[in-house]
């Protein structure tokens, strides 16, 4: 079938801007006095939208022991046929990040309910998308949301290694060319570091966005700022403790049951809201 002229990059990047704008999922809740929250207390900001091909050869690449792994599900697993992959950033509020930089151990209320009713709210806007994609003919999945998506949070016997999962979102992220990596493992897009990221794979056909870099590196300044928000010392240069990260975050959600997180290494930092100045650059 033809092209919906409207439905390009364009017109799907507006539909998600105006949703994160409008929607009543994406605000903090009341304050402690029972007031409303300030309508621009936003849990997140408008997103960044960055698309690849599904053959993008970088895909292929993620099966590879020392990226994601073999369990890695490429695009054309998800969808047979698929033509693009989208990737979305969600860069956190102000006062979000703000909250949770002023607390250098725990993380903040608001943190904490961005992590969790925050996700409520992604996965509606990706449901969203999905089938505003599909309303006019074409087919969408959204991962995250798909009953094949495989998590594995160390638990014994699980056919995908601990602390992984079959579909990587900031890894399609750098595929798709919103950013690299950092000392911290998280990504670095234009808008920063602290927000969450959600993906569609589809077969209607878009551009692909340029990369505005080659290495997987790249955007991060290696100042080690990251490495000393840590709370209980998870990241060194050599890499991260994924075992004592997910420990620390057990134990604050022993605590703050229903929510969890910690976030300190993406607030507070020089990449918390851009890409940081390289010296020269």
């Amino acid at each position: 079938m033809p092209v919906n002229r409207r439905l390009n990059k364009e017109y799907l990047l507006e539909l998600a801007s105006n949703y994160t704008k409008q929607s009543e999922k994406n605000r903090l809740p009341a304050d402690k006095n029972g007031k409303d929250s300030d309508p621009a207390k936003r849990i997140f900001e408008e997103p960044l939208l960055g698309v690849a091909a599904a053959d993008d050869e970088t895909f292929q690449a993620l099966l590879a022991p020392e990226a994601i792994g073999p369990h890695f599900l490429p695009p054309s697993e998800w969808l047979p046929g698929a033509k693009s992959v989208l990737s979305f950033f969600l860069p956190m509020s102000k006062t979000v990040k703000e909250t949770n930089a002023a607390d250098k151990e725990l993380p903040s209320f608001a943190w904490l309910y961005a992590r969790v009713e925050g996700q409520q709210f992604i996965d509606a806007l990706s449901s969203c998308l999905r089938d505003e994609i599909k309303k006019v003919g074409f087919r969408a999945v959204s991962p995250s949301l798909d009953e094949r998506l495989q998590l594995n949070v160390a638990a014994p016997n699980s056919p995908i290694p601990p602390f992984s999962s079959n579909w990587s979102e900031r890894h399609i992220a750098y595929v798709c060319g919103l950013g690299t990596f950092g000392l911290h493992t998280c990504l670095i897009t234009e808008r920063g570091t602290a927000g969450r990221f959600f993906s569609i794979v589809t077969d209607l056909e878009l551009e692909p966005t340029v990369k505005n870099y080659s290495e997987i590196l790249d955007y991060c300044i290696k100042c080690g700022a990251c490495l000393k928000k840590c709370p209980v010392g998870a990241l060194t240069e050599s890499g991260k403790s994924n075992t004592a990260c997910a420990a620390f975050m057990r134990g604050a959600g022993i605590f703050l049951k229903p929510r969890y997180g910690c976030g300190k290494c993406q607030t507070g930092v020089p990449c918390e809201s851009e890409i940081p100045k390289k010296a020269g650059r």
